[in-house]
C-alpha cells in the first residue's frame, strides 16, 4: 500500500465517514457495476473504491496515478445504489471524491488540456455552435474513416470524440430561436418551463421541437427563458465543482421571474443533476434555499406527462404494428428512479409494442463525457448494449438521453446497423399526435397558438 504522510483529501467536503461506514462489503454491487464487469478488478468496483476512500480519508494512501485511475474508471451510473441492500449512498461518496481529485491531484498536461477543452466547450452552446460548420464540412469531405485511423494511433480519446459525432444537417448549423412563451393549444391546464439542454439542442434539436408540440397539444403553456445554459451535469459528474455551481446559479436565475407549475427537462442526465441542486448549492448562503425550491419544481418531461395525463388523442404511427426496444438511461432508472413512466406513455400509442433488452440496467458507456475520457471501457459497454438491443428483433430503439443516443448511434454504425432508427419518446408521441392535429386544424382552422408553435418548432 502506498503510505501517505497525511490525509490526501482536503477539508472541503471529503467523503463522509458515516456514509463510508454504511457499506458492509457484501459485494452485491459487483455484478451490477459496468466498470468491474469490463475491467474485472476489485479496485474498479464500488466496494473497492469505498475501501480506497476510507484509506484516503485516514491518510493511509495518497492520490497516486494508480489510485486516481480507479476513481476515473467509475461511470457514475448509480446501478450500485439501486442494488445495494444496505442503502449505501455511493452517489454522494463519488460526488465528494471527484472534486477532491481535481483539486489535489496534478494530472498530466495532456489530460488537463483535453479536459479543459471538453468543459470549456460542451456545456456552452454558443461556443459549440460555431464548431458545427467545420464539422459539417469535414463530414461532407468523406475523410472521416482515414482521419479516424490516424487518431486511433495518436490519441484514442480524440478518435472517440470524432467517432461520436452524429451526421449533421444544414439546418443544424444556425442557432434556433424559440419564443419566450408558446401558448397551449386549446384550454391551458399548466404553465411549464422547458430547459433546452446544451448538447441536445445542437445535435438533436428535433427532440426539443417535438417536446414543445406534445406539451402544447396537451394543454401546457411552454415558457422558454431566452437566457439559459447548461444544467451543470457535465462538469458536476467529473468533479468540476466551481463550474457546476456557477452554471447551476445561472440556471436558477434564468427561471426566477416566471410563475411555473413545473420546470421540465427531456434529457435524463440533466434531470438528475437539476433535481440535486439543493445538495449542489447547499454551502451557498445566497442560493441554498433558491436551489432547494428550484429542485422541487423539476420534473422529467415523461414523469410530468405521466402524472398529469395526456389529453390529446394518439394515433398509430404506421398501418402495421411497430416493435421498438426501450433503453433505460442510467440517470433515469437509477438516479431518478423512473422506469414505468415512459413505458406508460408510449404504450398509449395504438399499435406500438415495447420490448426490453437483456441486461437492461447495464450502462451503455456514455455516462456524460465518460466515453470521451475512458473510450476503451466505454466501447466495450457500448458494443454489449447495442448487441442486446438488436437481439430483441425490434425495428427501432427508444432512448431518452442525448448521451445514450450518440453512444448507441456510434455502435450501431460499428455493427453495420446504422439504418436502425433511434427515437426520443417525445418524438414518438409527437408523431402519434399528427393525424389528430391535422384533422382538428382542418375542422377548426389554425389558431394563433398553433401558428406560433409551428413557427417556433418548424
Amino acid at each position: 500500500m502506498n503510505v501517505s504522510k497525511g490525509p490526501s483529501f482536503d477539508g472541503v467536503d471529503p467523503p463522509d465517514p458515516k456514509l463510508i461506514d454504511a457499506c458492509v462489503h457484501c459485494g452485491f454491487c459487483l455484478t451490477t457495476c459496468p466498470s468491474y464487469r469490463v475491467i474485472g478488478k476489485e479496485t474498479d468496483s464500488p466496494r473497492g473504491r469505498i475501501y480506497q476512500m476510507e484509506a484516503l480519508n485516514q491518510g493511509q494512501i495518497s492520490l497516486s496515478a494508480a489510485t486516481v485511475s480507479h476513481f476515473d474508471s467509475c461511470l457514475g451510473c448509480l446501478a450500485c445504489v439501486t442494488a445495494c441492500p444496505s442503502g449505501v449512498q455511493y452517489d454522494r461518496l463519488i460526488a465528494a471524491t471527484r472534486p477532491q481529485i481535481e483539486r489535489n491531484y496534478p494530472r498530466s498536461l495532456w489530460d488537463r488540456l483535453y479536459r479543459q477543452f471538453i468543459f470549456s466547450v460542451f456545456p456552452y452552446p454558443e461556443r459549440l455552435q460555431p464548431l458545427l460548420w467545420p464539422l459539417w464540412l469535414y463530414q461532407k469531405m468523406g475523410i472521416g474513416a482515414w482521419i479516424r485511423k490516424g487518431l486511433e494511433k495518436v490519441s484514442p480519446r480524440l478518435a472517440a470524440m470524432e467517432s461520436l459525432m452524429p451526421p449533421l444537417e444544414v439546418e443544424q448549423l444556425l442557432p434556433k430561436r424559440y419564443p419566450e412563451r408558446i401558448p397551449a393549444v386549446g384550454e391551458r391546464r399548466f404553465r411549464v418551463g422547458l430547459i433546452l439542454g446544451c448538447v441536445q439542442r445542437l445535435f438533436a434539436p428535433q427532440v426539443n421541437e417535438a417536446s414543445i408540440r406534445v406539451l402544447t397539444h396537451n394543454g401546457c403553456e411552454v415558457v422558454i427563458p431566452p437566457v439559459q445554459g447548461c444544467c451543470a451535469a457535465l462538469p458536476h459528474h467529473q468533479g468540476q465543482l466551481q463550474q457546476a455551481e456557477t452554471l447551476a446559479r445561472q440556471m436558477i436565475d434564468a427561471f426566477a421571474d416566471y410563475e411555473l407549475d413545473a420546470i421540465l427537462i427531456n434529457a435524463s442526465g440533466c434531470g438528475h443533476t437539476l433535481k440535486d441542486y439543493g445538495h449542489l448549492l447547499a454551502r451557498d448562503p445566497d442560493y441554498k434555499e433558491k436551489a432547494a425550491r428550484f429542485a422541487t419544481q423539476v420534473r422529467d418531461i415523461q414523469e410530468f406527462l405521466a402524472q398529469v395525463g395526456l389529453t390529446a388523442p394518439l394515433h398509430p404511427l404506421q398501418p402495421e404494428p411497430l416493435v421498438l426496444v426501450y433503453q433505460d438511461a442510467c440517470h433515469m432508472l437509477h438516479g431518478q428512479r423512473l422506469s414505468q413512466e415512459p413505458r406508460h406513455l408510449l404504450r398509449q400509442i395504438p399499435g406500438l409494442e415495447l420490448r426490453d433488452p437483456v441486461d437492461a440496467a447495464l450502462c451503455c458507456g456514455s455516462s456524460g463525457v465518460y466515453n470521451l475520457l475512458q473510450p476503451q471501457v466505454a466501447d466495450e459497454l457500448g458494443s454489449q448494449k447495442v448487441a442486446n438491443l438488436l437481439n430483441t428483433g425490434a425495428q427501432g430503439i427508444v432512448s431518452a438521453n442525448i448521451g445514450c443516443r450518440l453512444q448507441i448511434q456510434k455502435h450501431l454504425r460499428l455493427q453495420g446497423k446504422a439504418g436502425i432508427p433511434i427515437y426520443h419518446p417525445m418524438e414518438l408521441l409527437d408523431r402519434a399526435l399528427t393525424a389528430a392535429r391535422r384533422f382538428r386544424e382542418q375542422a377548426t382552422g389554425t389558431s394563433s397558438g398553433q401558428a406560433e408553435v409551428a413557427e417556433a418548432t418548424g
